[in-house]
């Protein structure tokens, strides 16, 4: 029996955005999909920052959301690590309580 589906959050630098979202289109098995968001991240470290992301204190960043069984998740990081490997990735996992269709 599949475990409980959890909610997969990656936020990484636009710049990786081609390569994660290649390396997770082309996971096999396929993924269901997944929610590729744009976003701008704080923190107190701006050392890969451009001129103009430190001007405004925020950097720009990627967010991808999806819901999977956790055994597929750790495949998918797995994977990840090996096909883009950076420490600038950040994940974490939220179970999912509820996850539906408006029908």
């Amino acid at each position: 029996m599949p475990s409980p589906p959890h909610c997969l959050h990656l936020v990484f630098p636009a710049d990786l955005e081609e390569a994660v979202s290649a390396a997770l289109i082309e996971h096999q098995p396929p993924l269901s999909g997944f929610t590729l968001l744009k976003a701008e991240g704080h923190s107190n470290d701006f050392a890969t920052a451009s001129p103009d992301e430190r001007v405004r204190g925020r950097v720009a960043r990627r967010v991808i959301l999806m819901v999977q069984p956790l055994e597929t998740i750790e495949a998918i990081i797995t994977m990840l690590r090996t096909r883009v490997r950076s420490e600038r990735v950040v994940w974490w996992t939220t179970r999912i309580e509820h996850f539906g269709r408006l029908k």
